[in-house]
């Protein structure tokens, strides 16, 4: 079992040998596509979901915001009481946010976004 915090093992960006046909010729439109979905599907599996796609690029995401509405209200109803809680979780929270592009060789390039 895995604690909340630890990371987890990044898959590899690169499609395996062959996925859209011959090597050494430079990839169409098409074949960046399937590049880029490649890349995708193994960052979803290892936790990520899409925020934005476009046709070469997408914004992927994990983790979630802490929603201080709700923790406002549980800390007013507490009497203050829930007040260390909603600190901790304001201050452990991480978002992480990364782009995936590929280029006109049809590398995954893989940039953090804030």
């Amino acid at each position: 079992m895995k604690r909340r915090g630890a990371r987890r093992a990044e898959a590899s960006l690169e499609p395996p040998p062959g996925y859209y046909g011959v090597g050494g010729a430079v990839p169409d439109g098409r074949q960046r596509g399937l590049t880029l979905d490649w890349a995708v599907s193994r960052r979803i599996a290892t936790g990520w979901r899409v925020e934005s796609r476009s046709r070469n690029q997408a914004v992927l995401v994990r983790g979630q915001p802490v929603n201080h509405v709700l923790h406002a209200v549980l800390t007013a109803f507490t009497c203050c009481l829930w007040a260390p809680v909603w600190a901790v979780l304001a201050l452990t929270n991480e978002v992480e946010r990364v782009v995936l592009t590929v280029d006109a060789q049809g590398q995954v390039v893989a940039v953090g976004a804030a």
